[in-house]
């Protein structure tokens, strides 16, 4: 007799506190139930469940044994669903969370082509700027860019930016430009409100030495957009990715606050939720976006 049905049998009595309701769940009479768990039990050599005309229940050699049976029949099925999952084609809803900034100047524009590569798949992309709780808020998986908080979520890098500090060469004029780090406490800061650490910088020194600025800043908003339009406008100096800054750089409303400064880079990730195996939609938009941004890197927005 199978040993994986003698073990999902007595798994499943002890899930539904008895045979008959054990052979409603597993689709098959009572009695080939008895006949499974009775097997299961002279193959042991154990007596597994306490059995009463009002109840059933594990012995405490059962209750041990039931533990492991379980985990092997929860593997068991995760091997089937893989097999299944890698041969079936990607389909279904993918909902994704992504910062607002980084969502509508980069995901927004490839979209596109990965609906059409993909028809079966339909996207819903949420833009928000606050940390999501990927499984219980739902989501299949998130872009997340800067070190990683949660270690539980699977990662995989799709690219990089760095990050500096700007501002508009009238800024620079009329308030003049910061030689080191200490002087940014005499600036006009516009800082990102969302930022789970708040209003503080982690600037690297050219010693190599990690520095935090604190200090209130003249600005804050919680979209980065906003604080490149406003230190295009000379507002004050922002702390911003390249994949916003570059274009403003390239065309020379922008400049770097403090050339001498070590380039801070900023590992852009896709993360998803932790598992034996990865959903087809998943890794089909996963494999998508590596492959669109393959020709983008730290200073290449």
């Amino acid at each position: 007799m199978d040993r994986l049905t003698e073990m999902e049998a007595f798994a499943t009595v002890v899930d539904q506190g008895g045979f008959t309701d054990a052979a409603k769940k597993m689709g098959i009479s009572k009695s080939a139930v008895s006949k499974h768990v009775s097997s299961l039990e002279a193959r042991l050599g154990a007596r597994l469940l306490n059995r009463t005309t009002r109840r059933v229940s594990p012995t405490e050699i059962g209750l041990a044994y039931y533990d492991r049976a379980r985990r092997v029949l929860n593997d068991a099925g995760e091997a089937d669903a893989l097999v299944t999952s890698m041969q079936s084609a990607p389909s279904g809803l993918l909902r994704i969370s992504v910062a607002t900034d980084f969502g509508v100047n980069h995901l927004s524009p490839v979209l596109g082509e990965f609906l059409a590569e993909f028809p079966d798949i339909t996207v819903n992309m949420v833009l928000n700027n606050r940390y999501v709780e990927l499984i219980s808020e739902g989501f299949d998986m998130a872009i997340r860019i800067g070190e990683l908080e949660d270690s539980t979520l699977r990662a995989r890098k799709l690219t990089e930016t760095t990050k500096r500090m700007i501002a508009s060469p009238g800024y620079f004029e009329r308030y003049g430009r910061p030689g080191k780090i200490d002087d940014l406490n005499d600036h006009k800061l516009l800082h990102y409100s969302s930022q789970a650490s708040g209003n503080v910088w982690k600037i690297t020194a050219p010693s190599g030495e990690k520095r935090q600025v604190r200090t209130a800043g003249w600005l804050s908003v919680n979209d980065g957009q906003s604080l490149l339009n406003a230190a295009i406008a000379g507002l004050g100096i922002a702390y911003l990715p390249s994949f916003l800054y570059a274009d403003a750089m390239d065309k020379g409303l922008v400049e770097d606050a403090i050339p001498d400064l070590p380039i801070e880079l900023q590992g852009i990730y896709a993360v998803y939720p932790p598992g034996r195996f990865t959903q087809p939609k998943v890794r089909a938009f996963i494999d998508f976006l590596v492959k669109a941004f393959s020709d983008k890197g730290p200073n290449d927005w």
